[in-house]
């Protein structure tokens, strides 16, 4: 039988039932899920059994892994597994997973760990059609906009509050990274055309702070539109994919006290290519520690 694949919302999400995950991946199967991960931009699975290893096997399904993070270590002794914990890291900022690099992850997974008993839910925009949603004026100049990304918060991020924060965000700045990339990204599977922006985004390139700061909100509020939005409620042992190159997310901080962890793994990724067949450059730091650029789409 293959995947039974259920829309979540008309723009955005799927629940897949029907997929062995502790089974070894046949084709077939890897291509409904990647196929509906082009229409869905996001998947999500229930009841899955999966150790840390077991996550990493999944998301090597879709591509080669990258390690953890370019300045966070990884978790309890792994290579590739991201503790997304709210002691250390809210996340509460809409962004699209480490854009400050040249070639960021393609996909990302996100397994439960510690659910809250209320709150705590993770939200995933459609970067496509939130692109289709602009008027063709601002279609037309977003598509000739490059946009630094960096991992350098001082600009827009909350003091951390407590000792771990702060030592977590003492990591994530240690080492400087920039990149520079087309506002709007083309999709290298679907040719979709998606605002490649968010919360690592800082200046557009040839604007003032001031006019680069307007105009990032202005096509972010496109983004972040309700009907554009999945939000999505988290019970124990579940896996949520998305494709980190046509969404952004963020974390809901409405659980006061609670802990609240997911284990995050990442997909190595392309270089983004923009509307005009520019690729994106990175221009402060060295990555390749952390991901091996994708040279074919897979």
């Amino acid at each position: 039988m293959p995947p039974s694949i259920r829309k979540l919302t008309g723009r955005i999400g799927a629940v897949v039932d029907g997929v062995d995950l502790a089974a070894p991946p046949d084709h077939s199967t890897v291509t409904t899920l990647r196929d509906a991960l082009n229409e869905h931009k996001a998947i999500v699975f229930d009841d899955v059994q999966l150790d840390n290893a077991g996550q990493e096997r999944v998301a090597g399904w879709f591509g080669e892994l990258t390690t953890a993070h370019p300045n966070v270590p990884a978790a309890d002794g792994t290579t590739n597994v991201l503790a997304v914990d709210s002691t250390t890291s809210k996340a509460n900022e809409w962004h699209t997973d480490v854009t400050f690099v040249a070639n960021p992850p393609q996909l990302t997974t996100l397994r439960s760990i510690v659910t809250t008993p209320y709150g705590g839910q993770t939200l995933i925009a459609n970067a496509a059609a939130a692109y289709r949603d602009l008027p063709e004026a601002l279609q037309a100049l977003a598509d000739t906009l490059r946009v630094v990304h960096t991992n350098q918060y001082d600009y827009a991020r909350p003091a951390a509050t407590t000792a771990q924060r702060q030592e977590y965000d003492r990591a994530f700045v240690s080492t400087p990274y920039e990149a520079e990339h087309p506002v709007v990204r083309v999709h290298p599977l679907t040719g979709e055309r998606g605002l490649f922006i968010g919360g690592f985004a800082k200046r557009i390139v040839g604007l003032s702070s001031s006019d680069s700061a307007d105009l990032l909100r202005l096509l972010q509020s496109y983004v972040t539109r309700p009907e554009n939005i999945l939000s999505w409620t988290w019970s124990p042992n579940q896996l949520l994919i998305f494709d980190n190159r046509i969404t952004q997310h963020y974390a809901v901080d409405n659980y006061d006290d609670h802990p609240r962890r997911l284990n995050r793994v990442t997909i190595a990724g392309e270089v983004p290519t923009g509307v005009d067949g520019r690729r994106s450059e990175q221009l402060v730091g060295d990555a390749s520690h952390y991901s091996r650029v994708l040279a074919v789409a897979a």
